[in-house]
């Protein structure tokens, strides 16, 4: 895709320093626009941050493994790489390992991952192979949605290449693919996979959309699986932060900058028009165009001034964010978990730890009634594996994951925290015996801390859920699914906006051609 250059042009100010901020004031500098991006943390990055939350190792404070801004033209646009943004793909991209000491590797090749099942289970691995038959040119489809900011004409095109893919689809089983994709993943695996040998793994991976399995229109996160296959999954060297890094650089040489430290608390836009922005501060800075990349909700509702009124307002009031959301323990270890039996490369991904979906789907049910299910459902991630440059020689983080943590929890986090933190650490002991030993150090960040270190609220790193009436056009309702808004030169970005949540650079790319089209 690409931009018209405009000329230099009065300010934008774009209020949010995530990647998908970053990703629309690169395209905005690009195009000419004078941009100003304003954060209000200390650092740019929001959920893309990597930090020393350990004294001399450092964790991705949020998300790990990057795969939807992959599946764009994003990278390749801005020349990220350029920029120093360095890609190491993650393969097998998962490992699950079973408290009875049963591995299933996945890899992004299908065949591997199909060969690594059959070592236990013949008829499981031929189940897999033909649920991936399906899920591919399913997701090749979806993948169509998530580009952001592509024109009609380009949709178009895309679609017309993949209409003959998408009509053998549909012969093969369109009734009952459509009745799937309207229920949970739960039921889907169940029907698609013999045993919890794939069922558990694949779920873990499901669940990092934060809808639990039984939850309907949730499926399309089980066929997710393929994406896996087909795209990868990725890790930016130096943690999430290389790709805020990279973004920030190509951002400062196209003529923009980020002001760090700079929290707006109200948006001007007296007479249905934007005309600046205010800080906490008081220091008003005049704008001609405001894109927020931060919650719709709290753009719109709270700092717009006069906030949105009517149906729109009352729409977005309504969009919804669940009580299910993540806790992470970040542990400094002085070697890889010695998991029995490991081989080579099993380190490089996602490491699962959910042996049965009917405990996943417990999990989630607990975290909507406020309450920590236990056995906590785990998946962990050793990127220092991949990169050095996390920790100390020789030495190398493990990011454990409770990816169904309650955000309001009952007696609160202080009281819940410790007990779910014995049983992350013991599910990790009876897979990799000896690892507390090997523990230098650990960061506990409960939902309460996270939401407080970035002002989400309820600690939902999408902002709002990712559900079959909050994906694509709809997010976070339809009336905003351009990206424009009733207020003339005010624009909706970040992870509540269309298309998606997630590392993906889509909702910056987009809210960028909003602007860009209006201007033109």
């Amino acid at each position: 895709m690409k931009f018209r250059n405009v000329g230099v042009l009065p300010r934008t100010i774009v209020i949010g320093a995530g990647h998908n901020g970053l990703v629309c004031a690169c395209y905005l500098a690009r195009a000419g626009l004078d941009v100003l991006v304003l954060e209000a943390s200390d650092r740019a990055g929001g959920g893309s941050r990597t930090e020393e939350t350990v004294p001399g190792y450092r964790f991705d404070t949020h998300s790990v493994a990057h795969n939807i801004i992959n599946m764009t033209s994003i990278p390749r646009e801005l020349r990220l790489a350029e920029a120093g943004l360095d890609y190491r793909e993650m393969d097998p991209f998962a490992i699950a390992i079973f408290a009875d000491q049963r591995r299933v590797r996945f890899h992004r090749s299908v065949e591997q991952t199909v060969a690594s099942i059959a070592e236990i289970d013949r008829c499981e691995a031929e189940a897999y192979s033909a649920f991936m038959q399906e899920a591919l040119p399913l997701v090749d489809l979806v993948a169509l949605g998530l580009q952001g900011g592509a024109t009609p004409r380009e949709l178009s095109g895309r679609l017309l290449r993949r209409m003959p893919q998408a009509v053998r689809l549909l012969r093969r089983g369109g009734l009952r693919l459509s009745s799937e994709l309207l229920g949970g993943y739960g039921t889907m695996l169940r029907h698609r996979l013999p045993s919890d040998l794939t069922r558990g793994p694949v779920s873990a991976f499901a669940a990092h959309a934060g809808a639990g399995p039984d939850l309907p229109g949730s499926a399309l996160f089980g066929f997710w699986q393929a994406v896996y296959h087909r795209y990868g999954q990725w890790h930016a060297a130096g943690g999430s932060q290389g790709l805020i890094d990279a973004l920030t650089r190509r951002l400062e040489q196209l003529g923009g900058r980020v002001r760090c430290g700079a929290r707006v608390v109200r948006i001007d836009a007296g007479g249905g028009r934007v005309s600046a922005v205010e800080l906490h501060d008081g220091e008003r800075i005049d704008a001609d165009r405001v894109v927020s990349a931060m919650h719709p909700q709290t753009a719109l509702l709270e700092l717009l001034d006069p906030p949105l009124t009517g149906t729109v307002a009352s729409d977005l009031a309504a969009a919804h964010a669940s009580n299910t959301v993540q806790m992470l323990v970040h542990v400094a270890v002085d070697r890889l978990p010695p998991y029995t039996g490991a081989r080579p490369g099993d380190h490089n991904g996602l490491q699962s730890f959910v042996d049965e979906l009917d405990e996943l789907q417990a999990a989630f049910s607990a975290a909507e009634a406020r309450r920590v299910h236990l056995p906590a459902p785990a998946y962990a991630f050793t990127t220092s594996a991949l990169d050095d440059s996390l920790a100390p020689p020789g030495h190398h983080t493990v990011y454990l994951a409770y990816p169904a943590a309650p955000f309001d929890v009952e007696g609160g986090w202080e009281q819940a925290a410790p007990a779910v933190v014995e049983s992350l650490f013991d599910q990790m002991e009876a897979r990799a015996p000896g690892f507390r030993d090997s523990i230098q150090g650990l960061a506990v960040r409960t939902p309460e801390l996270m939401a407080s270190e970035l002002r989400w609220p309820g600690a939902h790193p999408m902002h709002l859920d990712v559900t079959l009436d909050q994906l694509g056009m709809l997010r976070p309702i339809p009336a905003l699914g351009s990206h424009r808004t009733p207020v003339r030169g005010m624009v909706v970005s970040g992870a509540g906006t269309a298309p998606s949540g997630g590392i993906a650079g889509g909702p910056g790319r987009g809210a960028a051609r909003a602007v860009l089209r209006d201007l033109s």
